[in-house]
């Protein structure tokens, strides 16, 4: 018993690395403006989303325990095909991705450290901050930074829920006008939600990349029930903070009368202030940490994430023989010096930049979903490791979802539907 612990502890890492990716944009800015903006009506909405993206997560993880190497692999043993679609679908989003998440969190460090810097300027020292940090520690450095900054997170936000809890919900201001959801503006913004929560699905290659590395940090070759363990643990927090953040939302916000701000600064004040007000001024530290705390944890996990999948991808398609360390921290570079382009363009509205990343991420969703089904069920995985029969029910039921809503925001969004 002794011994199975300590094998489960061993394999540790991946998970919160997976649950600092996700708990960001789609739990601090998403899940609590869809509290603010409509109460606990997207409610369902958020557990659909965990659910029916669960599966394709969980095959990156169950690739990595059976094969002992990355999905990506796996696509390129399907036909160099799959990686390419992966790649410039990758392409397409990455740098949106780590712009929006990076512009949030330069608001979050200003309001922690009491500045008044342009974010623009504040994104581009973080960007090279995490650079630097990721290419002098590599995995090991990121896996103990985000153990420790992990669990500043998870205390400071559940003693926030809690607190909220306990005070209950806010009186709603006189005149107040609940949002409409069945209107245009709702289910764009309903799409927007889905598309990152918990987190986009190509970033499902991620967790096998880090299982990988996880096993060259420990030397020690992780079986298939302390991977999926591993992962598990890191997905039901990060729903479950999900669940917490909505609720903080609903409770703090929904009524109120205020609007959320498109400036990465005012909207990190916002939310420190309102929770703030319900908790009463000892909690300003705790909101500020736990704000500040999840956002940059997001940031470094993407761009080591993107940095690592594009270094890996390149070497299956192109440089066989290049070392990966090589490509990993020219690719890392790339995407931060890119994304701050992005920043310089598009900082001017945060909430646009933010739902064009996160809606991007639902629209490609089924794709990539498709990809990591089909991997997993090849002969690549021996049977014994392939997913169970419920599990393929409702990764089927899954590729239905992302197809559905895909199709319905672009009626929406081309105008097809009329609402």
């Amino acid at each position: 018993m002794e011994s199975n612990r300590k094998q489960l502890l061993r394999a540790l890492g991946p998970g919160i690395l997976f649950a600092s990716t996700c708990i960001g944009v789609s739990h601090l800015v998403q899940s609590t403006r869809a509290g603010a903006d409509y109460g606990f009506q997207l409610l369902i909405f958020i557990v659909l989303a965990n659910l029916f993206k669960y599966p394709f997560f969980e095959f990156g993880s169950r690739y990595a325990g059976a094969t002992k190497k990355s999905i990506l692999e796996g696509y390129k043993q399907e036909g160099s095909w799959v990686l390419w679609v992966y790649f410039l679908l990758s392409l397409a989003s990455m740098f949106t991705v780590t712009a929006a998440v990076t512009f949030v969190t330069a608001g979050m460090l200003n309001n922690l450290m009491g500045w008044s810097l342009d974010p623009t300027l504040v994104s581009g020292l973080i960007l090279v901050f995490c650079t630097l940090v990721l290419a002098i520690g590599r995995y090991s450095l990121l896996d103990s930074l985000l153990k420790v900054i992990g669990s500043v997170l998870l205390i400071s936000t559940l003693t926030a829920f809690f607190g909220v809890l306990f005070k209950g919900p806010i009186e709603s201001v006189a005149g107040f006008v609940p949002k409409e959801l069945m209107e245009r503006e709702g289910v764009i913004f309903l799409i927007a939600l889905m598309g990152w929560m918990p987190t986009a699905v190509d970033l499902s290659t991620w967790n096998s990349l880090w299982a990988v590395e996880r096993m060259k940090q420990t030397g020690y070759q992780t079986k298939m029930r302390e991977v999926l363990f591993d992962f598990n643990f890191g997905y039901i927090v990060t729903a479950v903070l999900a669940l917490c953040f909505l609720t903080l939302g609903a409770f703090v916000m929904y009524g109120s009368g205020t609007e959320l701000s498109s400036n990465s600064t005012v909207f990190s004040d916002q939310v420190v202030k309102l929770y703030t007000n319900a908790l009463g001024g000892w909690a300003y530290l705790i909101i500020a940490i736990a704000a500040f705390s999840t956002m940059f944890s997001t940031t470094i996990t993407v761009v080591d994430g993107f940095g690592r999948a594009m270094g890996e991808t390149l070497r299956l398609l192109f440089f066989k023989t290049t070392a990966i360390r090589t490509l990993y921290t020219i690719m890392m570079v790339l995407v931060a010096a890119i994304s701050f382009l992005f920043i310089l363009v598009l900082s001017s509205n945060l909430k646009d930049l933010v739902d064009l990343a996160t809606t991007l991420s639902f629209v490609i969703a089924p794709v990539f979903a498709f990809i990591n089904y089909k991997v997993i069920m090849s002969d690549q995985i021996e049977q014994a490791y392939k997913p169970k029969g419920w599990l393929k029910v409702l990764a089927i039921c899954g590729l239905i979802f992302l197809t559905l809503f895909a199709i319905i925001y672009l009626a929406v969004y081309f105008e097809l539907i009329s609402l």
